[in-house]
Parts: C-alpha cells; sequence; structure tokens
C-alpha cells in the first residue's frame, strides 16, 4: 500500500525543526520511541517509530545444538515464550524428518491446548491490563487513571475478569509445559509429557466460565468501539495488505496452516502458501534509523507490499471460524464495515477479544478429547538440515528459520517476529495521528499519548522487557534550531508531572 503520510518519514531541511521525543513508549512489551520533528507552528513534519534495543538473538543460538532452540528462544520474551517455544520446535520436527501431518496426534493436540492458552492469556493481558484504561477512561483521560489499577477501582468486575482469564491461560500453560513462563513441553518431533486426568478434570472446572466472560470481553469491546463512531473506525486507520495463516478450508488458524495474504479491497494476493518457502514471497529492508526491520511482499514491492499481521489480519483473511461464539462475533465484526476488510487500527482490540473467545472455546473441546491422556508423543524421521516452523503468535505471523550441519549445530538462523512484519504499518499509524491530532497543536501529555494509543493497538512485543501499571517515566523535549531546549515536559515514574523543570 502506498503510504498515507509518506511525506512524512523524512523530513526536509531537519536541522532547522523542532524535536519531540517520546521516550520510552509506555504500556508495550520493551523499548521504543517515537520522534516528531515540528516546525515554527508546531506542524509535523517527520514522524517516526524507532526500535532502539537490538535483538540479536539469530547470532545467540548459532553453534547451539538444534534440540536447544526450544528451550532457547523463550527467552526472547516473557509475555509470549509459548509463541517462540513451539515455532522452535515445528521448525526443529523437519531436522527429525517429521512433518505437521507426521506429529502424533496426542502431541498435535497437546502443542494446540498450550497454544490457545497462551493466545487468550497474552489477549487477555494486552487488553485489560494495557489498553482498558484508554479505552475506557479516555486517550486524554487524567494519567493517574491510564493504568490497570485504576480499571480495578472503577470497574472492579471487568479488572477483575482480565486478570483470572489471564490466570486461567497461564494455568494451561503450567499443565501442559511444566512452568507457567519458560516451560519444556515441545521437543524435537512430539511433547515430553501427557496430560493427567486430573490435570485434564482441574482445567475443565473453569472453562465454562472462561467463555463466558471472554463473551462479555467481546460485548464489551463492541459496545466501546461503537459508542465513539466514526472517531474510533478512522483514529491511526490505514489501508493494508493483510498477511497471516488460515486452514485449508479457509477457517481461522492460530497453530498450523498456509499463509494467505490479501489486499486492502479484499483480493486475494496468495493462498494455501507453503510456509516452508516464505523467502520466495517476504524480504525485508533495512533503515538506518531503527533496529527493526520492513518486511515487504516481494512480487508487489517495497513501496506496496508492506503488510499487517496479528487479529485483525486474522480476522480479516478468514473465511470463518471453526467455533459457533467467535463466529458469530466474527460476521458481526465484519458487519461493521461496509467494505470488504476493515482497517481500523482499533478494531485491533476488538478482533483481539474475538480470537479469545475462540480459543476458550477450542480450549473446551480440546479438553473434552481422549487422545490428550495418551502416552503416544514422539514421532521420528529421517533427519534433514533445515527446518521451518511457522505459528500464528498473538501478535501475528511468526517464523523461525534453522540451518544445522552434520553434528547437528545450529549454522544458520532466521526469525521474523510478528512486530516485525507490523513495523511500517506501526509507523504510518503514528504518522496519521501526528497529522491529524497533534499538528499545530501545543504539545501535552494527554495529546502524546494518542501516539501512544496508535502504537498499542498492535500489541507491540519490541524486545524482553516489561513493565508495570503504566508508571514508566516519560520526558518530552522541544529543541530548536540551535540546540537549545525551549520546553519540557516530564512523567515521574509515580506518574507526576512536571513542566519547564530545571
Amino acid at each position: 500500500m502506498a503510504a498515507m503520510y509518506e511525506n512524512l518519514e523524512t523530513a526536509n531541511n531537519p536541522e532547522n525543526l523542532k524535536r519531540v521525543v517520546i521516550d520510552p513508549v509506555s504500556r508495550v512489551e520493551g523499548h521504543g520511541k517515537v520522534t516528531l520533528l515540528l516546525d515554527q507552528d508546531n506542524k509535523v513534519k517527520q514522524a517516526r517509530l524507532h526500535i532502539v534495543e537490538f535483538r540479536g538473538f539469530e547470532r545467540f543460538i548459532q553453534g547451539r545444538p538444534y534440540w536447544e532452540l526450544p528451550v532457547l528462544v523463550q527467552r526472547l520474551c516473557g509475555i509470549c515464550p509459548v509463541s517462540h517455544h513451539l515455532a522452535a520446535a515445528k521448525a526443529i520436527d523437519q531436522l527429525v524428518g517429521v512433518d505437521p501431518e507426521n506429529l502424533p496426534p496426542a502431541a498435535d493436540k497437546l502443542r494446540r491446548l498450550l497454544h490457545f492458552g497462551q493466545v487468550l492469556q497474552s489477549h487477555a493481558l494486552h487488553f485489560f491490563h494495557l489498553s482498558s484504561p484508554d479505552l475506557l477512561f479516555g486517550f486524554e483521560s487524567d494519567i493517574s487513571k491510564r493504568h490497570v489499577i485504576a480499571v480495578l477501582n472503577e470497574f472492579p468486575d471487568i479488572g477483575l475478569q482480565g486478570v483470572k482469564l489471564r490466570k486461567y491461560g497461564q494455568e494451561i500453560i503450567r499443565m501442559v509445559s511444566g512452568k507457567r513462563v519458560h516451560g519444556t513441553g515441545a521437543i524435537a518431533g512430539g511433547m515430553n509429557k501427557s496430560l493427567t486426568k486430573a490435570e485434564r478434570d482441574y482445567l475443565l472446572e473453569d472453562i465454562d466460565q472462561i467463555i463466558d466472560w471472554s463473551a462479555g470481553a467481546v460485548a464489551l469491546i463492541k459496545k466501546v468501539h461503537c459508542s465513539n463512531l466514526p472517531f474510533y473506525d478512522d483514529f491511526a486507520t490505514i489501508e493494508s495488505n493483510y498477511l497471516g495463516l488460515t486452514k485449508p478450508n479457509g477457517a481461522l488458524e492460530l497453530y498450523h496452516g498456509g499463509i494467505r495474504a490479501k489486499q486492502a479491497n479484499g483480493e486475494t494476493i496468495l493462498d494455501h502458501f507453503d510456509y516452508c518457502n516464505y523467502n520466495d514471497i517476504i524480504h525485508e529492508e533495512v533503515r538506518s534509523w531503527t533496529y527493526m526491520k520492513f518486511p515487504y511482499l516481494t512480487d508487489i514491492g517495497k513501496e506496496k507490499g508492506w503488510y499487517r499481521v496479528g487479529p485483525l489480519a486474522r480476522v480479516n483473511n478468514c473465511d470463518f471460524i471453526d467455533t459457533p461464539l467467535a463466529e458469530q462475533a466474527r460476521v458481526e465484526f465484519k458487519q461493521h464495515s461496509e467494505h470488504a476488510m476493515v482497517h481500523s487500527t482499533l478494531a485491533f482490540h476488538w478482533a483481539r477479544l474475538i480470537e479469545a473467545l475462540h480459543c476458550a472455546e477450542s480450549i473446551k473441546l480440546l479438553l473434552a478429547d481422549p487422545d490428550l491422556l495418551s502416552s503416544d508423543l514422539v514421532a521420528k524421521g529421517e533427519r534433514r538440515f533445515e527446518g521451518v516452523g511457522v505459528i500464528e503468535a498473538p501478535r501475528g505471523t511468526l517464523f523461525h528459520h534453522y540451518q544445522v550441519d552434520e553434528n547437528d549445530i545450529v549454522t544458520k538462523a532466521n526469525l521474523i517476529v510478528s512486530t516485525t512484519s507490523n513495523n511500517m504499518a506501526m509507523n504510518e499509524s503514528v504518522r496519521q495521528v501526528a497529522a491529524e491530532y497533534l499538528s499545530g497543536q501545543e504539545l501535552t501529555e494527554p495529546l502524546l499519548n494518542n501516539l501512544e494509543v496508535a502504537i498499542r493497538a498492535y500489541d507491540p512485543c519490541l524486545s524482553c522487557a516489561t513493565h508495570a501499571v503504566g508508571k514508566m517515566p516519560l520526558q518530552v523535549e522541544l529543541v530548536d534550531a540551535e540546540g537549545k531546549v525551549i520546553d519540557k515536559i516530564a512523567k515521574r515514574s509515580d506518574g507526576q508531572i512536571e513542566k519547564n523543570h530545571d
């Protein structure tokens, strides 16, 4: 897609412009900053989202034996370790000659259960803990309210449900992989433990309540979104291509499927594409001002080939969802838009909760499956020297690609994480907000929060760091062309605001 605010990526004569920095962006996973360049009338001339840390995991894991990878790569992130765990496991399955269709049924279903638990807890965390303060209190509300503790105080039922939904997802992870964070369930060719009947029965006790709460969360976000139209449809909204996995029948798929990509008008670019050949369709561009790359669809090119991934992409791309309550919610979601695709950036939240409901329903179905209790957990095949694992992580399509030598040592690794695929889209959304809502205004902390809201909708996982209750410090400086600081505003770690401080 062509950029809506293409001219805002790089300003002419930047040395003559004032600079505003939001560093760090709060209530997201990891470290990022936004820089704005403004003229004398406070008109925005440049807006960029920078990722200021270097991951380097592709180099860390070179020289390690392949069987360590599902454990090692979890250290990429404390929020979505299961996604990296399973993507790596799917890749090393291939190294031992096991394709997804040859995985023992018990192992396949245990991995799916683990994955549904992960997506459920991650979506609950993002919506209730990180985004609901903005959505319930307003984007420019008092900073003292923009955290989960305020939500618990003023909306105790909503806040508590969010906590318990996440807890349930974490309990699934604990039962299947041994612990809530950085478990060890998946191994080359299968799983290392089955689910006991007692563990299965324990998880069954609360599943109906979890489904009810998930359905209630969908109703809540629909109400919030539709109560403030057209603002919610237009805020930070861009038209884009969309990419993700689907089942062969076109249903929503989170664990294993073929790649489907669609244009902004809903026309299919590619379908059921074998993800092992992802290098044939996706290339990555490097830009000097950020550590994060810019992927694009090769056949379309750098300018128009960028795409979005994640809940909005998946719900847009699929033909249907194969669980009844989530499918009903999807139909209502799609009917909300008069276009073939829903482009609203804030609709990520709505789509995210539809997926959470789908996960809850899928968990109930899996828990009723006797295969979960089977001890037939590992398959073997003929070894290979290359493996690709792709999964739909909470934030979007995740690629793990490894090559090994004759001694089973990793010689090459490539990872394309979900947030990388959304990099261009997040930058475009930032530029849209900067142009529409900030340009020409006196910049205040509540106003600048609009930029963070736009980024937060994508649920970016910028690194491996976390922070709690929205208390990350923030400092913004206005600097004139001579480098003199002409204005300052700072948010302390206790949430207090200081203006023009020394």
